[in-house]
């Protein structure tokens, strides 16, 4: 599944801030690399350059399109190709920053309780994840991949697992913590309409089931697709409509 930097940044403000969100919560962490897993097209590393200084940080991704952008954007910051399922630092890291990577991995629980043994003591693991399976906005993706003639597709299901409960995540990461901090928030994004809100999934959850329909057949699917928004998402009094977006968020000190 290719990704793109240019889709996912028509939307930077709304999806760096989450990760502005995320670091505010993250303690002081001394001096021990940084790292930005899944790192995208640099929006959330340059928080980290911004906070830690460029010495500390490195940014890692496995989609090349956006480490280029990533490397555009801060050419002096060392970006490297990365697979975060066997992926650790070669030194116990200070902070290891993950903003909306981790739900995309199967088995990540399991993950995230390794990586909490690659942290000096007081370091911090930090991640944000997208929770958001239940919205109209994922619900329609489903009905749409069994709508049309590309539903043969399909007969594999191309949807993402949803969340294990917090109460899992505490139980995983509690016994290596001397804190953890969980919360959840559900943003409203202020969209101009359904078709703003079809750019914004083309950019994330919709390309997995965009990648599986024929090319000759896209444009029908996202017509399908955009016309189930629509009946979704009601337009507010000024016309625009409000796009519900639910996160989790997890810091973890190691102790």
């Amino acid at each position: 599944m290719a990704w793109s930097a240019e889709r996912y940044l028509i939307f930077e403000d709304e999806r760096t801030r989450p990760a502005r969100e995320l670091l505010s919560r993250v303690p002081e962490i001394g001096e021990a690399s940084v790292f930005d897993l899944g790192c995208g097209p640099g929006n959330s590393t340059e928080l980290l350059v911004d906070r830690f200084g460029a010495s500390r940080v490195s940014g890692l991704d496995s989609d090349d399109d956006m480490l280029s952008a990533a490397r555009r954007r801060l050419p002096d910051t060392p970006f490297l190709k990365a697979d975060l399922a066997d992926w650790r630092p070669e030194t116990l890291a200070g902070l290891l920053f993950a903003n909306a990577v981790f739900q995309w991995l199967p088995d990540h629980p399991a993950l995230l309780e390794r990586l909490m043994d690659d942290l000096v003591p007081g370091g911090a693991l930090a991640v944000q994840m997208p929770d958001n399976l239940d919205e109209p906005s994922h619900l329609m993706m489903e009905e749409s991949a069994q709508a049309g003639p590309w539903r043969a597709n399909f007969s594999a299901s191309v949807r993402r697992s949803p969340l294990p409960s917090a109460e899992s995540y505490y139980n995983r990461l509690a016994p290596k913590s001397a804190r953890v901090d969980l919360w959840r928030t559900t943003y409203y994004h202020i969209m101009t309409g359904p078709d703003a809100i079809v750019d914004w999934v083309r950019g994330t959850g919709l390309r997995p089931y965009l990648d599986r329909v024929p090319e000759e057949m896209r444009a029908d699917f996202l017509a399908d697709y955009t016309a189930r928004i629509a009946g979704a998402y009601p337009a507010q009094a000024d016309g625009r409509v409000l796009l519900a977006f639910p996160r989790l968020f997890i810091v973890a000190v190691r102790a």
